[in-house]
């Protein structure tokens, strides 16, 4: 069984920034093909970033040059850095995975902007 478990999500400003994390624990060979979404109120889930299975970073475009994927092979963790944020980056964040052909996810962190 594997079990992603994200944190760093809270309250930004904008133009600030933010480290999320995501920590896989179980069987887990390769932190490839782990990835972060995000669903915002009313909105779909949607990609933001992930590593491809050859450990290739893919951005949505509304994200590139903004925020960056991360992994530490020796620690299995996956970070997205989060700057120059916008109001609109409001959502609720999730660590998504693809194990043994099953898609796992986390509960997901939010990140919220102040007024």
């Amino acid at each position: 069984q594997v079990h992603l478990v994200e944190s760093g999500g809270g309250l930004a400003q904008a133009g600030g920034s933010l480290r999320l994390s995501c920590a896989p624990s179980g069987s887990i060979f390769s932190l490839n093909g782990m990835g972060w979404y995000r669903q915002a109120p009313g909105k779909q889930r949607e990609l933001v970033a992930a590593f491809t299975t050859g450990g290739i970073a893919n951005y949505a475009d509304f994200v590139k040059g903004r925020f960056t994927i991360s992994k530490d092979n020796a620690k299995r963790m996956v970070y997205l850095q989060m700057n120059s944020l916008k109001p609109e980056d409001t959502a609720v964040y999730y660590c998504k995975g693809r194990f043994y052909g099953i898609d796992y996810w986390g509960l997901g962190t939010p990140v919220t902007f102040s007024s």
